[in-house]
């Protein structure tokens, strides 16, 4: 009975991991509000119910950022201009010894800088560009998919062509959300256990005006 339980919790484990990501949102140069949820599914009140996972987000650029836990989202304050979040300590490695598997979450909020700085981001090709690449280790990531959520909360799912391209239709003003996911086969570290597979994922939002 004990391994039974033990098979659907980490079964459990493996779902939430897999099925949840982590984003960015900020409004001009206000806050910064990370989330941890499904981003298509309207946030429950409270927060999503594995929020409680999400705890030290990192900020790129900041060393010691003060974060405040709200009601669904950890707030924090940030310069102005895009801002990038990486967090590797959101759910517990999971399955058999030798086998085990982990998940790192990377999220980015704004498209005014074309550069990228997260080990697997999606950026604008340029300021403001409706037209993105998906890149891993500074190298674009060719027929992989990227799901785009829409203002109205509608997820289209686009292919990135040879250069790592897609091209986000924006025809309704709001937030829209990016996300893409790679997973990496071959021994690591994470949270101080050894790992077979990581799961890359990563999300991006911006405001279309």
């Amino acid at each position: 009975m004990k391994k039974v339980l033990m098979t659907a919790l980490l079964a459990a484990m493996a779902g939430a991991a897999q099925a949840h990501e982590v984003w960015v949102e900020r409004d001009g140069a206000g806050p910064v509000r990370i989330y941890l949820g499904e981003p298509a599914e309207a946030l429950p009140a409270g927060g999503d119910p594995e929020f409680a996972n999400l705890k030290a987000p990192r900020i790129l650029a900041l060393d010691r950022p003060t974060l405040t836990r709200k009601a669904g989202y950890i707030e924090a304050m940030a310069p102005a201009g895009d801002v990038r979040v990486w967090d590797d300590n959101v759910f517990k490695p999971w399955g058999d010894e030798g086998a085990r598997e982990g998940v790192i979450y990377y999220a980015r909020a704004g498209r005014t800088d074309a550069s990228t700085q997260l080990p697997f981001e999606i950026a604008p090709v340029a300021t403001n560009a409706n037209r993105f690449r998906l890149v891993r280790h500074g190298k674009p990531v060719a027929a992989s998919k990227v799901t785009v959520i829409t203002p109205a909360k509608v997820s289209k799912e686009l292919m990135t062509d040879a250069q790592g391209i897609i091209d986000v239709p924006t025809d309704a003003h709001g937030r829209y959300l990016l996300s893409a996911a790679v997973k990496e086969d071959g021994p690591a570290q994470l949270q101080g256990s050894a790992v077979r597979t990581v799961h890359h994922i990563t999300t991006t939002t911006f405001v279309a005006p």
